[in-house]
């Protein structure tokens, strides 16, 4: 058995954005807009496989949108969104999972606070979705004249993914087979009586519809949230005959002790992503109490913060790091640091800084008994929203 599921729905034709070539296969900051969300459900921990439903005459397009990527093999959609979520669940009997994330293809900005919502929900309800209240006034026309304004209050916009528990809405979906008036998956749990709760969307969380919505996320990518995040560590030294710094190995008369493989460096690193999109510590993604984190290299932390970055639709701009130390010395490793950071965060060698200092034989550092470091991030997200969920938390 599975534990979550995330299933992209890309069979759609997109005949609103026009041109021949699907919306979800458009290019978006350089890559076709089905893969940002395909790499921001990979990139999450609580998400255990990916399954695409896809148009049967789009396999090659498929494959080059999701070349290099972990996703499992897609399977072919129906006439109708309903026909293919309902083809998609089917496609995951032999997974059997506990639950499943339904998502557009078209929403590429999905982030990680939105996923972990809709999965934490599910733990007391059948089903969740993100959705945000409706602050604009609404009205009611026919022939072009207003026949009436709506109330808007308890109106909600309805968000992906939306997230069930798996058997109750394949079933859902089994039974209102054929029912064309359902235009979401939430609708069709609420056919069956199934209750389905809300959690915070995001108006980051926008859908490509039309040639507008495209050009509004590539200004997303352009310009951008600048984000700017610190982080600090420190690792007292023990027996041994190497450090590991940077993510380089330097022979040296002791080693550094910790959890992990006590790479103080790379820590202050992650802490730093970490803190400039708000997620926390390092200790709360990878507890010192988690013996699976026993002697783990440290880049996979650093990646993991990098992921979920990505995640958001954002990049990282820049890192800097400097390690304080009387020994081992970092000018001769210093190069070699900034280009292991740099492979790990996938950025240019001259957006990682390295430097190493002493504090003139004060403090702990001075007395040669450990290494500190400290680190600055730069990321910029994409552009801010007014997200009146985030700030207040989900409706009671």
């Amino acid at each position: 058995m599975t534990g979550c599921v995330a299933l992209v729905v890309a069979a759609g034709r997109g005949r609103r954005f026009g041109g021949d070539l699907p919306k979800q296969y458009r290019t978006l900051a350089g890559q076709p807009i089905l893969r940002h969300g395909l790499r921001a459900f990979l990139d999450h921990p609580a998400v255990d496989a990916v399954r695409t439903v896809i148009h049967a005459d789009d396999a090659d397009l498929f494959a080059a949108a999701a070349d290099g990527l972990a996703v499992l093999p897609p399977v072919p959609g129906g006439d109708s969104r309903q026909d293919s979520v309902r083809l998609g669940l089917e496609s995951l009997e032999s997974l059997a999972p506990q639950t499943v994330l339904i998502h557009d293809a078209a929403r590429p900005f999905v982030g990680p606070a939105i996923i972990s919502g809709v999965i934490e929900a599910l733990e007391s309800v059948p089903g969740a979705i993100p959705a945000l209240p409706v602050s604009d006034t609404l009205k009611r026309g026919a022939d072009a004249r207003i026949t009436a304004t709506v109330d808007r209050q308890d109106l909600w916009r309805a968000q992906t993914p939306q997230g069930f528990r798996y058997a109750d809405i394949l079933d859902a979906h089994r039974r209102c087979a054929g029912d064309s008036d359902l235009t979401d998956d939430a609708a069709v749990a609420e056919r069956v009586g199934l209750p389905v709760a809300l959690v915070p969307g995001s108006e980051d969380n926008l859908k490509v519809t039309t040639e507008e919505d495209l050009q509004r996320a590539e200004r997303r990518f352009a310009g951008g949230d600048v984000r700017t995040g610190l982080g600090f560590d420190v690792h007292r030294f023990g027996p041994g005959d190497t450090v590991v710094l940077c993510g380089v190995e330097i022979a040296h008369d002791a080693t550094l002790l910790g959890h992990s493989d006590a790479d103080v460096g790379l820590h202050a690193i992650t802490d730093a992503i970490l803190g400039a999109v708000a997620e926390g510590d390092i200790g709360s993604h990878f507890p010192p109490s988690d013996p699976q984190w026993r002697g783990a290299a440290s880049d996979v932390f650093l990646r993991h913060a990098a992921a979920l970055v990505a995640a958001r639709g954002g990049r990282i701009g820049h890192v800097d790091v400097t390690l304080i130390c009387e020994a081992p010395r970092i000018a001769p490793h210093r190069a070699a640091m900034a280009r292991r950071v740099a492979d790990i965060l996938g950025l240019p060698s001259d957006a990682v800084g390295v430097k190493g200092t002493t504090t003139e034989g004060l403090g702990f550092t001075g007395r040669g008994e450990g290494i500190a470091a400290q680190a600055v991030a730069t990321v910029v997200l994409p552009d801010p929203s007014a997200n009146w969920l985030a700030r207040t938390g989900p409706p009671r």
